[in-house]
């Protein structure tokens, strides 16, 4: 699969300390595994000239006082609380002074975020996806990406998950409905 780089963006989603980390509080191996084949895409990214965009999810500590419906923290416990350690990127996937960070407080990065506007402005069409986790966070924003006429790829082998199961229905949904879904090593940048 080859990508223009001049309208491609490799998305790097919630690669952070929370989900990543033994020490994070949503910790999952297969996350910790992703690191190392997301930091290659970043770095054969980088070498092509493609835009790379890294997601944090962040909550800030009263976010769900008030919900109605939409409680993470009823759902997962407290995680990646806005201003901790667990909100902040691993330290192996260190974002350039221009590259773009964006900050999401939901599982889809599009929602309320300055993402799709940013994407529009540089002229990217294709994606390349890529973080943690699979059917969450990965599933959710690629899937609102296609929705909004952008060309979804999922990586597959640089998606971090909590069961194994949680990854093929992730992957085997988008590739079904929305987006297309490669090995690392098919999608090259040329």
């Amino acid at each position: 699969m080859e990508l223009d780089p001049t309208r491609t963006a490799l998305v790097v989603v919630d690669m952070q300390n929370g989900f990543c980390h033994p020490e994070g509080s949503l910790y999952a191996p297969d996350s910790e595994a992703a690191i190392e084949p997301v930091a290659g895409l970043v770095e054969r990214a980088r070498d092509a000239g493609a835009s790379v965009v890294f997601t944090r999810d962040v909550h800030p500590p009263e976010q769900f006082e008030d919900a109605h419906y939409y409680d993470e923290f009823d759902r997962w416990g407290e995680h990646v609380v806005e201003g901790s350690w667990e909100a902040e990127l691993v330290d192996e996937l260190v974002p350039r002074e221009d590259e773009l960070v964006v900050v999401k407080h939901t599982y889809d990065a599009f929602h309320e975020t300055q993402l799709e506007g940013w994407l529009d402005a540089h002229g990217v069409k294709d994606l390349v996806i890529c973080g943690t986790l699979a059917n969450v966070c990965v599933l959710h924003t690629a899937s609102s990406a296609g929705l909004r006429d952008f060309r979804p790829v999922l990586a597959e082998d640089a998606i971090g998950f909590i069961e194994e199961g949680h990854h093929e229905y992730a992957l085997d949904h988008a590739d079904w409905l929305f987006g297309e879904v490669a090995d690392r090593d098919a999608v090259t940048f040329a």
